[in-house]
C-alpha cells in the first residue's frame, strides 16, 4: 500500500470514529433531555395535586366555621399551615437542590398534619359529620391525598431513572459537559403519604 492510500485509510477511520462519537453524544444528550423533561412533568403532577388540596381547604374551613363551638385553634392551624405552604414553591429547575425540596416537603407535611388533626376533631361534632357538603369535601380530600401519594411515587421513579443515566459512566462525562445534574428525591415520612383518617361513625 502506498503512502497516499495509507493516509486515506487512516483519515477514513478517524472520520468514522469521530462520527460515532458524535452520534453517541447526540443520542446521549437527547436521552438525558427527554428524561429531564419527564422529571419536570412528574413534578408538575405532584404540584397539581398539592394545589388541588389547597383549593379544597377554604371551602372546608368555611363549612367547619359554621359549626357552633368548633375549636378555633384547630381551624387556625389549618389556615396557617395552608398559608405557609402557599409561600413555599419549587420550580422544576431547582429540583437538584435537596435543601429547597426538603423545605417544600416540610410545609406540605405540616399542612397534612393539621388536616389530620382537623379530621380527628370533627368526630366530636355529629351534625358536621352529617353535612352533605362536608362529606363530599372529605371524599374529595381523601382522593386528593391518595393522588398526592401516587404522584410522589411516580416522581421518585422518574428521578431514579434520570439519575441513573446521569451518573453511569461514560454518560456521566457527557451529562456534566451538557449541564445535566442529578435531581433530589422526594423523601417524605411514610405517615405523610397516608390520607387523613376519615371516619363518620359515632
Amino acid at each position: 500500500m502506498n503512502k497516499k492510500g495509507f493516509i486515506s485509510t487512516k483519515a477514513i477511520i478517524t472520520l468514522v470514529v469521530i462520527a460515532l462519537i458524535m452520534i453517541y453524544a447526540v443520542s446521549t444528550y437527547n436521552s438525558l433531555a427527554t428524561q429531564n423533561q419527564g422529571v419536570m412533568s412528574s413534578w408538575a403532577q405532584v404540584q397539581n395535586q398539592y394545589q388541588r388540596r389547597m383549593d379544597l381547604i377554604p371551602n372546608l374551613v368555611n363549612i367547619v366555621k359554621g359549626e357552633a363551638n368548633f375549636e378555633k385553634s384547630t381551624l387556625t392551624d389549618v389556615i396557617n399551615a395552608r398559608a405557609k405552604a402557599t409561600q413555599v414553591t419549587l420550580s422544576p429547575e431547582l429540583l437538584n437542590d435537596q435543601a429547597k425540596l426538603q423545605q417544600f416537603q416540610q410545609t406540605q407535611n405540616q399542612l397534612g398534619s393539621s388536616l389530620s388533626r382537623l379530621m380527628v376533631t370533627v368526630e366530636k361534632y355529629p351534625d358536621l359529620k352529617t353535612n352533605q357538603q362536608f362529606a363530599q369535601l372529605m371524599d374529595e380530600l381523601a382522593g386528593t391525598e391518595n393522588r398526592i401519594a401516587v404522584s410522589r411515587r411516580d416522581f421518585n421513579n422518574t428521578v431514579q431513572q434520570y439519575n441513573s443515566n446521569v451518573v453511569i459512566f461514560p454518560r456521566n462525562i457527557l451529562a456534566n459537559t451538557f449541564g445535566f445534574k442529578a435531581k433530589a428525591y422526594f423523601q417524605a415520612d411514610e405517615s405523610s403519604n397516608k390520607a387523613p383518617a376519615i371516619n363518620f361513625s359515632n
